[in-house]
């Protein structure tokens, strides 16, 4: 079912010729700091992807994919990509990149079955990266280390915008809270996932939660992920705690809640794969294209993740819906309510 955030009192910062020149300029400005930061290269990205290979993402498992055949290849079925983390993997093989540097792309998807509102469109935007690391690199400090070298272009972005607008006012702390998913549900044992996501975000402004998709001590997980990209069960020495995968959220103080803007985690290397499809029962899919690859160790190991575009330009403009960043459908009934409490939608 759709869902509308109401802010009390809303009114956009910026009108309509101004928040497309601000989209333009974040977009621009992030791409270039994220690109020089982690040391990537742009590469063109698929739109769509053959069905049946395991090379589009089956995020939480339960989402379907937007298919269509294919005249000239006898009506083969292609499915739109729901995001590009293997696709990408497959990519750094292609161009034989080396440990240290990496790719990122304009990643565009439908979501047919998202729940429309403030934050989620069927329209999917996002700049998806990866970076091949070696194997020593594979461990939580390193996980670390990137999602600061992350918040690093996006608090120098807020900087730009702040003096591009300045009635727009900076809010990202200086510096990003790490915590462990278990840790956060000994923390908050009475409230659900998403109640703890923002309990976090609004003490600390900025986190990082660790350990996405591992069974936690209450016997859930914080959020379910598809079993063969991030590696969300190898156990951290230090801490016995599993995962070295996350989701990097910010407190939004126009919603009065937390958004996250990455999804991100070190790969599965052959070993997690192979645990992780036997923890899901997903056994199968080691006949898949992509699955086979990994297994006979022909991809490199590699770090990597999706920044969500319009949320991010949202944040930063300090706008009240999605829909103010893209253009996307919504149903009529919130169009017109969104109308009266002063969200424009493109």
């Amino acid at each position: 079912m759709s869902y509308l955030i109401k802010p009390a009192n809303y009114k956009a910062l910026l009108d309509l010729k101004q928040t497309e020149l601000g989209i333009k300029q974040i977009k621009e400005f992030f791409q270039q700091n994220l690109s020089s930061e982690l040391r990537l290269r742009r590469v063109t990205a698929p739109l769509f992807v053959l069905k049946g290979m395991g090379i589009n993402d089956d995020l939480s498992g339960t989402e379907r994919a937007v298919s269509f055949p294919i005249k000239d290849l006898g009506d083969a079925q292609a499915e739109v990509v729901h995001s590009l983390a293997k696709w990408k993997r497959l990519t750094l093989a292609d161009y034989n990149i080396e440990p240290g540097y990496g790719i990122y792309t304009d990643m565009n998807a439908i979501r047919a079955d998202e729940e429309l509102g403030n934050l989620h469109s069927l329209y999917v935007d996002q700049w998806d990266w990866e970076r091949v690391i070696t194997k020593e690199q594979r461990t939580v400090d390193f996980l670390k280390q990137i999602v600061i070298r992350i918040y690093a272009a996006m608090r120098r972005t807020e900087y730009m915008v702040c003096e591009m607008y300045p009635q727009i006012k900076p809010f990202l702390p200086h510096d990003i809270h790490f915590i462990h998913s278990e840790e956060l549900c000994q923390m908050y044992p009475d409230k659900t996932p998403k109640e703890r996501e923002h309990a976090i975000s609004q003490k600390y402004g900025a986190v990082f939660i660790i350990g996405i998709g591992c069974k936690l001590s209450d016997g859930k997980e914080h959020d379910l992920r598809a079993p063969d990209y991030d590696d969300y069960t190898t156990i951290n020495p230090e801490t016995g705690l599993p995962g070295l995968n996350g989701d990097l959220l910010v407190w939004d103080k126009v919603l009065d809640r937390s958004v996250e803007l990455s999804s991100m985690g070190i790969r599965v290397d052959k070993e997690a794969l192979i645990r992780q499809l036997a923890l899901s029962g997903q056994e199968k899919r080691k006949e898949l294209y992509f699955h086979k690859r990994l297994l006979d160790e022909t991809l490199p190991l590699c770090i990597g993740g999706g920044i969500g575009q319009s949320r991010l330009c949202m944040l930063y403009l300090q706008k009240a819906h999605i829909g103010e960043i893209q253009a996307s459908i919504w149903p009529e009934d919130m169009r017109k309510e969104c109308a009266q409490l002063g969200m424009q939608l493109i």
